[in-house]
């Protein structure tokens, strides 16, 4: 779960909600200083336990080019209403749920961020045929997650249905943050989305990343046919996927890469600048191949 630093929204950085044909999803809403975007806008979906504020870091940043970027709660995901029914957290239907909102952020193409789960997800939407600016799969593998991160899930998995989420915090959850040292603003904020979540919802989601199949040569033939540039991005002490399973997944895909010292598994929150500096390098880059 990546935890923030802060949670005051930086200067044009605003809460909001996007209306799409597939229902409301909440959001941060990030613009540049003139107010009036001239670059592609561009997305970014949060993974399994995360949220949108897992951006919180960069949006000023990837702002300041010039563009419109919108980090979202996926349906089911804190702030983002989701219904008690298992068919609506596939990494197929949450997919078309991220295509939904490329549609709304358009006409420009938008530029598609998934972060860890969130990753599985935006492959789903680019297979099914959305086409969106450019694809960054950060922090994200090209299968099921394996080893401790697999435990994990599972264990989250399996003790929802059980526990629910309430006991799960104060038996679990909460002690590890307090040990931590956490200022008191950042815990309520980490109960508040812990318990803010869809309980169904959570549960499936961790088996989607159980159970994901690998679709890296699926993904690369659909990018080489729709010419659609592709970003592998994470942190080179990355815990849930490791590094060399990544950088594999990027030379399957015929990717760019960029690996960001000094990060593990949340680089827009261990390392910012360093992330937000590649992530507008490479839109810009892909939107001089667009024109």
């Amino acid at each position: 779960m990546s935890t923030p630093r802060f949670l005051t929204l930086p200067p044009g950085v605003s809460r909001t909600t996007v209306e799409t044909s597939r229902g409301p999803f909440a959001a941060l809403e990030a613009l540049p200083g003139s107010g009036v975007p001239e670059r592609c806008p561009a997305l970014l979906v949060p993974g399994l336990t995360g949220s949108k504020e897992d951006f919180l870091a960069v949006l000023q940043t990837l702002a300041a080019s010039g563009r419109r970027v919108v980090a979202v709660d996926m349906r089911g995901q804190y702030e983002s209403l989701g219904p008690d029914d298992a068919s609506a957290y596939t990494r197929a239907a949450l997919g078309d749920d991220i295509a939904a909102l490329l549609d709304v952020l358009g006409p420009d193409p938008v530029h598609l961020v998934g972060h860890s789960f969130g990753g599985l997800v935006c492959r789903e939407t680019v297979l099914s045929g959305a086409l969106p600016a450019s694809l960054t799969l950060m922090s994200s593998g090209p299968s099921a997650v394996d080893g401790q991160a697999a435990a994990k899930a599972r264990a989250l998995r399996d003790a929802i249905p059980e526990l629910g989420m309430e006991q799960i915090w104060a038996l679990s959850l909460e002690p590890d943050y307090v040990g931590r040292g956490l200022h008191d603003e950042i815990l309520a904020f980490l109960r508040a989305r812990t318990l803010g979540n869809s309980e169904k919802g959570l549960a499936c989601m961790a088996n989607e990343i159980l159970t994901a199949p690998d679709l890296v040569d699926e993904l690369a033939k659909h990018c080489t046919e729709s010419s659609l540039r592709t970003l592998v991005l994470y942190g080179e002490d990355d815990d849930v996927w490791s590094p060399a399973a990544q950088a594999v997944m990027a030379e399957r895909l015929g990717a760019a890469k960029v690996v960001i010292p000094g990060a593990a598994h949340s680089p827009a929150w261990e390392a910012p600048e360093t992330t937000a500096a590649a992530l507008r390098t490479f839109w810009n880059e892909a939107e001089h191949t667009l024109k």
